[in-house]
């Protein structure tokens, strides 16, 4: 196994891009016998891996969660600026060879190994000789579920390795082993762990809580609730378990965490970190005793050219006009896309500017920094738009040889998350009243979050309007209404997070929308002109030729790709 995961590593270093400025020596390391009596250093390296991502294997998910989405374009200098990207955005070429994604699986199944160790060791001791022993299992057990689910949303039949397996064994453990709800129960049964066994709160921040395990365990629950048959499609939604999630749900929201007062909050590093909506986030850092610090790596490629480097990860025309509401301040489901946003004559939902660097905006609030259109690196293929969620003020990046990083934390999982989690499975057990007020408070919040969106001289930068749903008002909200409220209103609150793919498929409109995007946005950006979403295969990623071959085809290839 040892000679395996060499050969894994030295794959992962050849095929990925320059990353020299990455490649630095160790200032120390912990001897096997240091770590076996010190169980928190395992740990440690365990919620290290959170962070220890790369731009071509992103923790954050972007170029699988949101570029394959129609939420944005791949962006970069071209097509062929990291091609592997490009030929997932149009679902064109798409190999098990291809080195990210041996390099995203490989990256995920370090992360778990590390958390296994912490477990085995942890498994060692008296609670007598460590009193903390069932909180830090409670942590683990949660990164472990995180992990895994990660891997699950991916790449759907993944083998399951847990702390009482020899290492020896892996390689025989097939990513079939588990049925997929057998699979999903088994991510679920960590977070219980975690609720079970963690506090409500921790002293230090960055630590899983009790109630970030009952968050997890409510996303858990309303992905499982989708059921699928072996060719991905949705055959069923489960009722149990979306009762499961209004309950979760609810341990959440009859907490201390709530909706920020401004949806920038959630975006602003600084004091606003680990505010009030922030349920689990990954922590970044600098001036740390480390030659970088721990920045955000993955998401480098998201900075704007006119900052530095790279520009990509690029929101998409469709996802701007996305944003734009009716003469009734509600959304425009069915002709949104008519005509391309137009800021003198629409009005809009605020988490527009929130969400789409915009020309002759204020670039992340900042009154003396202007986007332009000279910041785009090649508008005449990505158009001129640019993502902000991730990025910071001009003056507060990091530069890393050619990047740009920032310090802002990256939100896991979200109050507003919880929330429409529980209004969806509310509105799929046809009790869709109990969430109209649900999606009603993610929208009056929305229309308050302007106070930081204003031009130098006080005037809103855009024209915000923004209704609540009355129903027999200005809606009629019955089930397949308020179905697709639920799911505009998740686009928007979360648009370029890296969730909305994962919220096509859960559905089971992945093939529909997509070719539906595709028809229509070929015509903007010529370079989506091939694009096809292949219904039955499309929906998960491949598993990766290498990790295939070292299982020695045990693994088993995903439905609708070669072997």
């Amino acid at each position: 196994m040892k000679n395996i995961i060499l050969l894994i590593i030295s794959i992962a270093v050849l095929s990925s891009c320059n990353k020299d400025f990455l490649n630095v020596s160790p200032k120390a390391q912990l001897s096997e016998a240091q770590v076996s009596t010190g169980p928190e250093q395992l740990v440690y390296a365990a919620y290290a891996e959170l962070g220890n991502d790369h731009y071509m294997t992103p923790n954050s998910l972007w170029p699988y969660g949101n570029v394959r989405s129609g939420d944005a374009y791949k962006g970069g200098r071209d097509e062929a600026d990291i091609q592997e990207f490009y030929f997932m955005e149009i679902f064109k070429n798409v190999r098990s060879d291809i080195g990210q994604y041996d390099g995203q699986w490989f990256q995920y199944y370090v992360a778990l190994s590390r958390v296994n160790a912490a477990l085995a060791n942890l498994d060692k001791l008296s609670e007598t000789d460590f009193p903390l022993k069932k909180i830090r299992q409670g942590e683990m057990r949660f990164l472990r579920g995180h992990f895994y689910f990660q891997l699950k949303i991916m790449f759907k039949n993944i083998p399951y390795i847990d702390e009482t397996v020899n290492t020896n064994d892996y390689d025989k453990i097939s990513n079939v082993a588990l049925k997929n709800d057998e699979l999903w129960d088994k991510i679920a049964a960590d977070f219980q762990f975690g609720i079970d066994n963690l506090p409500p709160s921790q002293t230090q921040i960055g630590r899983a809580n009790k109630i970030a395990a009952a968050a997890y365990l409510a996303k858990t629950r309303l992905y499982q609730a989708y059921e699928q048959d072996d060719k991905n499609n949705v055959t069923t939604i489960n009722q149990t378990k979306l009762n499961q999630v209004v309950t979760l749900a609810d341990q959440v929201i009859g907490t201390s965490y709530h909706l920020a007062p401004d949806f920038a909050n959630n975006f602003i590093p600084g004091s606003n970190e680990n505010g009030p909506e922030s349920i689990f986030a990954i922590q970044f850092s600098k001036d740390d005793g480390t030659m970088f610090g721990r920045l955000n790596f993955g998401d480098v490629l998201g900075t704007p050219q006119g900052i530095g480097c790279c520009d990509f990860h690029k929101p998409s025309q469709n996802l701007a006009n996305a944003f734009k509401t009716g003469s009734d301040g509600l959304p425009m489901f069915s002709d949104f896309n008519n005509s391309d946003l137009d800021l003198n004559s629409n009005t809009v939902d605020p988490r527009l500017d929130h969400t789409i660097a915009i020309p002759g905006h204020p670039y992340k609030y900042d009154l003396s920094t202007i986007y332009q259109v000279s910041w785009n690196r090649t508008p005449d293929v990505y158009g001129v738009f640019a993502s902000l969620k991730e990025n910071v003020q001009k003056g507060a990046y990091t530069q890393v040889g050619p990047f740009y990083a920032n310090t802002k934390n990256k939100i896991v999982l979200r109050y507003a998350d919880v929330l429409l989690w529980k209004a969806e499975a509310l509105i799929e057990l046809g009790r869709q009243a109990e969430a109209l007020p649900i999606i009603n408070q993610i929208r009056t919040r929305a229309g308050n979050s302007t106070a930081l969106l204003k031009m130098g001289g006080g005037q809103s930068v855009s024209n915000y309007k923004v209704s609540t749903y009355e129903d027999g008002v200005n809606c009629n909200w019955t089930q397949d209404f308020a179905r697709n409220a639920l799911r505009w209103e998740r686009r928007l609150e979360f648009a370029m997070e890296g969730n909305r793919f994962f919220d096509l498929v859960r559905w089971g409109i992945a093939d529909t929308y997509l070719n539906s995007y595709f028809q229509v946005e070929k015509t903007k950006r010529k370079y989506l002109k091939d694009g096809l979403f292949t219904k039955n295969r499309d929906e998960y990623c491949p598993i990766p030729l290498n990790q295939i071959r070292f299982s020695h085809d045990l693994y088993k290839q995903n439905y609708g790709y070669v072997q």
